[in-house]
């Protein structure tokens, strides 16, 4: 909610925010520093993280929501660094290619590794790392590069290893690249998703970057290793002219995927500067809103349309909850 102090809300706006986010906290069990949390002094409860015993009561030394397993009794913090667990996919940034591995920043208190033994190579064959490998490597990634991949362990150190194994992780391009808090994102069984209907792939980082970007068609290997049967020097030379210019137009991004993966990052921001939990389905509700009202994509983050997202998530939630 820190992003909407920055918006510039009229009196009018204020009240009818305010309004949407008390009837968001009505049903949830969500507690500030010093709040007392109900318990049953006769069940021998359990106390965990984020609370205390002060005057024989159990009191919240955290912000968050009171969460209930059996007899523990513990806060969920909101706003909290990302701990990685082994299995979350991550979305980073190459900022070093050091020997035999490259360095990420994945908004984690540590960069991230990535060896180059933890990842396909380009040809797809399951071999050895050799030295000219180690000499390519700025050919597979480079700095600033886009990467997303697997979280492989937790060092004793604290740092983390990544590893992109599969054909689904690797170089990300033509997107964008966003960065929310951590506990926006939750982990879920996909965490890749293609939205045909706009032609945007998109990646929700568990670790709080998530990535917009043009969708990507796997090519077929086998079609590419078929004999190009051979032909005289003047027919090649033109061939190698109009395969230039059909690779330039395939780098090119259409106009409309283009408005389309600037309309997707806006409804990300949106529920980032109100705080919602982003997932797919929450995303794709925000774009239909948006087109049916007409709202052109700068707009999307004005503090008129921020507001009605706000009201029609509570008026979503009370109808769920009758």
């Amino acid at each position: 909610m820190r992003g909407m102090e920055e918006l510039p809300l009229n009196q009018t706006q204020k009240v009818r925010l305010q309004r949407a986010l008390e009837s968001l906290s009505a049903g949830t069990n969500s507690v500030t520093v010093a709040d007392t949390i109900p318990v049953n002094q006769e069940d021998a409860i359990l106390k965990g993280h984020g609370t205390t015993v002060l005057d024989g009561e159990v009191v919240a030394t955290v912000c968050g929501v009171i969460e209930r397993v059996n007899k523990l009794v513990y806060v969920r913090t909101l706003r909290a660094r990302y701990k990685p667990e082994v299995g979350d996919v991550v979305v980073g940034r190459v900022i070093e290619v050091a020997p035999k591995r490259w360095k990420l920043e994945v908004n984690f208190s540590q960069h991230a590794v990535l060896m180059l033994s933890s990842m396909n190579l380009p040809d797809g064959i399951q071999r050895r790392r050799t030295q000219v490998d180690e000499l390519n490597m700025r050919s597979i990634f480079e700095e600033n590069d886009v990467v997303s991949a697997e979280v492989r362990e937790t060092m004793r150190d604290g740092g983390l290893q990544l590893h992109a194994r599969s054909e689904k992780y690797g170089k990300l391009e033509k997107g964008q690249m966003l960065t929310v808090s951590p506990y926006l994102v939750k982990k879920r069984k996909h965490h890749f998703s293609h939205l045909e209907e706009y032609g945007v792939d998109l990646v929700l980082g568990c670790n709080g970057i998530i990535w917009v970007g043009e969708h990507v068609e796997v090519k077929d290997k086998m079609i590419e290793d078929e004999p190009i049967p051979t032909k005289p020097e003047s027919e090649n030379n033109k061939s190698q002219i109009s395969i230039s210019l059909e690779e330039q137009e395939e780098a090119y991004t259409p106009l409309k995927t283009r408005e389309n993966i600037c309309r997707i990052a806006n409804a990300i921001r949106v529920l980032s500067t109100l705080g919602f939990t982003i997932t797919v389905e929450v995303i794709t509700e925000i774009i239909d809103m948006s087109i049916k009202m007409g709202v052109d994509v700068h707009d999307m983050l004005g503090a008129e349309f921020c507001v009605l997202v706000a009201e029609k998530e509570a008026e979503r939630r009370t109808r769920r909850n009758r």
